[in-house]
């Protein structure tokens, strides 16, 4: 018995007209959409603080407008985290235009991860739930449901433990079902969006992913046909690595083994997942804290021509000057020499001078920066001029994981009749701690090599967790994982980006994928809200490491 989960969204914002192409596209029994992340609870906190009857995802409301009623009749059931930080809105909005279309859909929410209340000073402070809140919904009947703040892979394991009736406890099964939900979560990144190799397959408008589960816990990845992208080993083991750590992946119902994962090309746009074990979660379920920073502003001065590192200085010394009296409490600067020498054009002889400040006062990185820096246009460097004039100074996010005993919180099912089914948290509890480093198969013999990018032979996919930052690394046959595993170390890591260097960087071998697994801690500051650097949520980090040269055998090449 086949259960065929599709995803409509990766975010809150992805393709509008998703929903309907997955719906109609080909066979569905579950739709997924996944709308939260880090830096929406922060903006869904804003909204509410606007009007506390919204905290939702306000675009899965017009998506449902046109497609309820294909739901309803193909019998497809919707499973969505788009409630955020008012489910139960969210809920009794989608049983108004139900009644409104006049379909007999029944609507169930899940609670409980809201503990703003426990953390004063907090914008949003929400524990991440597990999957079987969402089991309970649709055992009694749900046609909806919509929960706040769960673990993405819990869209999938809510429904596969519903439709295969499978127990906490049953781990190898729920960890199966997480491995599958992971691969769904982000959408098209699982179908060639994103993807490093993208040259390899037709990613103009990638289809939407969807799987098809086994009541073992084994799966197929897929798309509909007809829809553009691709699904192969490789795309499937980019989405495997992102946002991940080490061997132990871990959530509120089981953590799943990524070391245990084999993934074999089962056929055309088929890459089949088995061999998942799992083992007890965790006894803690983490909680993502959003709180307000404070406010941020800058501004990009264009460099042209001669003279760029002195004109930099000359600017530097300028704004320095200019807030000698009240300065930001945080200022950056960073020079990016996008110029080229005797360039063709006025944009390729420009360099890029970003400065980025913050402070607890919206006048000090308003006002006070805006005048600092329009007076300098007759008075500064030859040529000065700016991308655009720095506003007002716009508030920033801070976000921070702290974790509560997983009975400290009470997870419910609130069904369609106002009925309330409270869930058990894990009756079984393991301590989180990392696989030993397994064996390394032995290096390559020596021979001839030449200086080469690495991603000329590995793919890699990074992102953002809290502060931290993970770059996957991954190749596609024996030979090139001799070479990467016993290359690629956490030092040579740190030389190839030096934004890393100060940082504990923490290597993951994981043999079966082919992978390695970075985890850089601080590179990304406060999380992706503060906005930090450049690439505030890492998604290029990896396609900066696959640009870096080294010495790479001639046999590989």
């Amino acid at each position: 018995m086949t259960l065929r989960i599709g995803n409509a969204s990766g975010f809150y914002g992805d393709r509008f007209d998703a929903m309907r192409e997955m719906l109609t596209g080909g066979e569905l029994d579950v739709l997924t959409g996944d709308y939260l992340a880090e830096l929406t609870m922060l903006i869904l906190g804003r909204d509410r603080l606007k009007d506390p009857g919204a905290g939702y995802a306000r675009t899965f409301l017009r998506q449902l407008e046109e497609c309820l009623g294909i739901a309803h009749e193909r019998g497809v059931k919707i499973v969505t985290n788009a409630g955020g930080l008012n489910p139960g809105g969210l809920a009794g909005k989608i049983r108004q235009l139900a009644d409104r279309l006049g379909l007999p859909v029944r609507v169930a929410h899940v609670e409980g991860d809201d503990l703003t209340a426990r953390y004063p000073g907090t914008l949003a402070a929400h524990a991440y739930l597990g999957g079987f809140g969402i089991a309970a919904c649709l055992r009694e009947g749900a046609d909806v449901v919509v929960t706040g703040r769960v673990t993405d892979a819990a869209l999938v394991t809510g429904p596969a433990a519903a439709h295969f009736g499978w127990q906490p406890g049953e781990y190898d099964r729920l960890a199966g079902a997480v491995v599958a939900g992971h691969v769904l979560e982000c959408g098209t990144q699982a179908t060639g969006g994103n993807y490093a190799f993208f040259g390899e397959g037709d990613v103009h408008r990638p289809g939407f992913p969807l799987a098809e589960l086994h009541a073992d816990g084994s799966s197929v990845i897929t798309k509909h046909d007809g829809t553009g992208g691709f699904v192969d080993v490789g795309t499937v083991t980019a989405q495997l690595l992102y946002e991940t750590g080490g061997a132990r992946y871990a959530g509120p119902d089981v953590t799943a083994r990524l070391d245990t994962v084999r993934l074999t090309q089962e056929g055309p746009d088929r890459v089949r997942i088995e061999g998942v074990r799992g083992e007890a979660p965790p006894p803690a379920l983490k909680v993502g804290l959003n709180r307000l920073g404070g406010f941020r502003n800058e501004v990009t001065f264009v460099l042209t021509g001669l003279d760029i590192e002195a004109k930099a200085a000359l600017v530097r010394q300028q704004m320095s000057s200019a807030w000698a009296k009240s300065p930001p409490a945080e200022a950056r600067w960073d020079l990016v020499r996008t110029d080229r020498p005797d360039a063709p054009t006025e944009e390729t002889a420009s360099a890029l001078l970003r400065l980025v400040v913050r402070d607890p006062d919206q006048e000090t990185v308003g006002r006070a920066l805006s005048g600092a820096a329009v007076e300098l246009a007759l008075a500064s460097y030859p040529g000065f001029h700016v991308l655009a004039p720095p506003g007002k100074g716009a508030p920033y996010g801070i976000f921070e994981a702290v974790y509560v005993p997983q009975d400290a919180v009470e997870h419910v099912a609130v069904l369609h009749d106002g009925r309330r089914i409270p869930v058990a948290p894990a009756h079984d509890t393991r301590v989180l701690d990392d696989v030993p480093e397994p064996p390394l198969p032995e290096p390559l013999p020596p021979g001839p090599a030449r200086r080469a990018p690495l991603g000329l032979l590995a793919g890699a996919r990074s992102g953002d967790k809290g502060a931290n930052a993970n770059v996957g690394v991954w190749v596609r046959d024996d030979a090139a994982w001799r070479w990467l595993v016993h290359e690629l170390t956490a030092d040579r890591f740190r030389e190839l980006i030096p934004e890393s260097r100060e940082l504990p960087v923490t290597r993951h071998v994981l043999p079966r994928l082919r992978a390695l697994n970075f985890v850089v801690e601080g590179i990304l500051g406060e999380g992706v809200a503060a906005r930090h650097r450049f690439d505030p949520q890492a998604k290029a980090l990896g396609e900066w490491l696959r640009s870096r040269h080294l010495d790479i055998p001639e046999a590989l090449l």
